[in-house]
């Protein structure tokens, strides 16, 4: 196993969002693997709220699902997540929190038998 310094991008966002019609997570992910960024996730949070709204959005049995929250992370080397952060500035319309933490990355490779 050996190890990388790596970066971590998680970008926050709401389940409402869109970019041309289609979910704003789902054209970040598309994007992260046109630009051969290692790897990418979506995680549906149950609760949480951002700079520009007044209400906590949070899952209830009675409403299924309005607008909750959205963590993509991505993982690459600080140089090509802040390539890649230029990119979705210059092609989004909305205001998302972005942050970077440095990471150490492993490749765990299985035997082969």
């Amino acid at each position: 196993m050996r190890a990388e310094d790596g970066c971590l991008l998680r970008i926050f966002a709401g389940e409402g969002d869109k970019h041309g019609g289609r979910p704003l997570y789902e054209w970040i992910v598309a994007q992260a693997r046109e630009q051969h960024l290692s790897g990418a996730t979506v995680y549906r949070g149950l609760m949480g709220f951002g700079a520009h709204t007044r209400v906590i959005h949070t899952f209830k049995i009675e409403r299924l699902a309005e607008d909750l929250p959205i963590v993509i992370e991505v993982v690459d080397t600080r140089d090509k997540l802040n390539g890649f952060l230029t990119f979705l500035e210059q092609h989004i319309g909305s205001d998302l929190l972005a942050t970077l933490q440095p990471i150490e990355i492993r490749l765990l490779q299985g035997r082969t038998e």
